[in-house]
């Protein structure tokens, strides 16, 4: 649905591109035919040019002049090139004619310039269309079928062959591959999927066959949800740009009422040439117009947006990139954001005469059909071990669990149930056990036949790349960084003190984060909270800018939040604020180039030291300086 509108925008940059050449043609043959002396023949080649060259501008001008009542820059423009022109005939100086001729062309040939530099942004962003699919390969009724993305069921069952696109969102049921996300999540090496492992839409198979099971509508998949924010970003003008918008309305008012004073006061007060004071008059519309002012804002924000989508960035608007270089403090979820959210066995520790494979052989014998996530990280960890599966499996919630494996009792869970079963526990292990509760660990003790084996540590581990997230963002000139949890504070605290956090909040409630954020926003203003869950999104929809994790996100919080970080690393925390701060930085070079144009070129119109042709050259060709100016930010 998005391709039609791709080909009009591919065939209205060509179509200005054609009208510039062939202005140029007729504007050179104009003027080579007037110089030989055939006058007839020269106006009516120049009034081609005009038409050709000036047509798009005119209809946009007398567009919003006739529904919004604004005057439009382009309508200043054909109204000066007009001007020369009716100025010209009236004096019989032909040269005037030319005059305005050029006008219709540098202002031609810069609108291309321009439009071809904005395309190669939209691209950019756009790039994202190409990874969606049109059908998919399904087993259904017996038989494989192609069918398109639109007619796919939940729990259809989709073929991915090696170096397919996989076409939506699902989880695989058979297959295991390397797929490249770097489209969607912006890592660079790809990642191993197998059995229970969801896949993303956009993503590229590896080597493998893979049989994909849809658990969403595809058009709730990621890369659609992508697409649909970078459309609503394109079309929302930050608050820096409508300042700019709403401020040139008032301004062209100003430029058009000083224009006419000026062709008319001075033959009327000093006697001034009234074909002088009139092209003045016209010069003065030209490089009085604020089209590089327009220009410094939008093209920059967007190269930023599309410069964050290759990076597995995703901001929702300009105005997200714009605050993203204000923030001063920062608050942290702590499970799914500072933590990967799943829990893993972190250490093994035995009684003296056993080993640690025997420990998790026992625990993971009863663990092994468990759907507890504590159960599923034992089978996991003990994944490399065969041990057999224990019978007679009770779990007693909140408790543990317990079995007979090889016609022998064993026992799995807190130290009160497993003492129930075993005479005693070793002081050494009792010390070591309530250590590493105090470290936020969760602690399993493992026994069998009343005879203790040992325990094993398990935690939700931190993401590696945590430390060095949270030192960059310091280097950035972060004030304030606080982590908000709804965990116990000596798991927090464990956390806090191994990444670097300045002040943890634990044990809330998703209201008790939205007050936090709240407080933080009176002493440090531009607050931004990173989140994941259902819990984080009022705290999200409260901060002067929400970020989310893109894969482990829950579908409230991507909605709440202002950034998506596409590949849940932390470290692209840092680089979206330093992309706001060089996006920021950009525009303020570009608003100062723009203004420092406008004012030589009206010095120079009032001393008499430029010309028409010379006004359209200084001022479209500071327009796209600043256009260009603002595409650096692609790189």
């Amino acid at each position: 649905m998005l391709y039609p509108e791709r080909l009009h925008q591919f065939s209205k940059e060509h179509a200005q591109a054609l009208a510039a050449v062939a202005c140029a043609l007729l504007v050179f043959v104009g003027w080579f035919t007037l110089h030989l002396g055939f006058v007839g023949w020269a106006l009516l080649l120049l009034s081609a040019a005009y038409v050709i060259g000036g047509y798009s501008s005119a209809r946009e001008g007398l567009t919003t002049l006739i529904k919004e009542k604004e005057l439009d820059v382009d309508l200043l423009m054909i109204v000066a090139a007009l001007g020369a022109a009716t100025l010209g005939l009236w004096q019989r100086e032909y040269h005037l004619i030319i005059d305005g001729a050029i006008l219709i062309l540098i202002f031609a040939i810069s609108g291309a310039l321009e439009g071809y530099a904005m395309l190669r942004t939209e691209r950019s962003i756009r790039s994202l269309m190409s990874l969606t699919q049109d059908t998919a390969r399904i087993w259904r009724q017996g038989k494989e079928q192609i069918v398109p993305i639109n007619q796919l069921q939940l729990g259809d069952e989709i073929i991915v062959k090696p170096g397919e696109l996989i076409p939506t969102d699902g989880v695989i049921v058979e297959g295991y591959s390397t797929l490249n996300q770097a489209a969607i999540t912006g890592e660079s090496l790809p990642v191993e999927k197998t059995v229970g492992e969801e896949v993303f839409a956009g993503t590229l198979n590896g080597h493998g066959v893979l049989k994909v099971k849809l658990h969403l509508p595809p058009q709730s998949s990621l890369i659609q949800r992508v697409i649909r924010l970078i459309e609503q970003a394109k079309t929302e003008a930050p608050p820096s740009q409508q300042f700019i918008e709403q401020f040139e309305r008032g301004y062209a008012r100003i430029i058009v009422i000083t224009g006419i004073l000026l062709a008319v006061l001075p033959p009327l007060v000093w006697d001034w040439n009234w074909e002088t004071t009139i092209y003045r008059a016209l010069t003065f519309l030209v490089v009085a117009s604020p089209c590089a002012l327009m220009a410094a804002i939008m093209p920059t924000l967007l190269s930023g947006i599309a410069n964050g989508a290759k990076q597995g960035i995703l901001f929702k608007n300009g105005s997200r990139l714009e605050m993203a270089a204000k923030v001063r403090a920062i608050a942290f979820d702590k499970t799914g954001t500072l933590t990967t959210g799943k829990i893993e066995v972190c250490q093994v520790i035995t009684n003296s005469e056993y080993t640690q494979a025997e420990v998790l052989e026992a625990a993971a014998s009863l663990e092994s059909s468990s759907e507890h996530p504590i159960g599923k990280a034992i089978a996991q960890a003990a994944g490399y071990l065969e041990f057999p599966i224990a019978v007679q499996v009770q779990a007693l919630p909140g408790q543990g669990i317990i079995g007979v494996v090889n016609q022998q009792q064993v026992i799995v869970g807190n130290a009160n149930f497993v003492q129930q079963f075993v005479t005693n526990l070793p002081t050494p292990l009792h010390c070591c056990a309530q250590s590493l509760q105090q470290q936020g660990k969760t602690v399993v003790w493992v026994a069998r036949e009343k005879q203790l084996l040992g325990l094993i540590a398990l935690a939700d581990q931190i993401r590696p790349e945590a430390a060095g997230a949270i030192a960059r963002l310091r280097k950035l000139g972060i004030e304030k960084i606080v982590m908000l949890t709804g965990d116990n504070q000596q798991t927090a605290n464990s956390v806090s003190q191994a990444i670097g956090i300045d002040k943890v909040y634990a044990e809330l409630l998703p209201e008790d984060k939205l007050h936090i954020i709240r407080h933080l926003q009176k002493q440090y203003r531009t607050v931004a909270m990173v989140g994941d869950g259902i819990n984080d999104a009022p705290a999200l929809a409260q901060a002067s800018v929400g970020i989310a994790m893109g894969i482990t996100g829950s579908d409230v919080a991507l909605e709440t939040a202002d950034i998506v970080l596409m590949a849940d690393n932390l470290e692209k925390i840092a680089v979206a604020i330093d992309l706001g701060k060089r996006a920021q930085m950009i525009v303020k070079q570009n608003i100062i180039i723009a203004l420092s144009f406008i004012i030589l070129l009206l010095a120079g119109n009032f001393l008499g030291n430029i010309n028409l042709p010379m006004g359209v050259v200084g001022h479209e060709g500071s327009t796209l300086l600043v256009t260009l100016s603002g595409l650096r930010l692609l790189k």
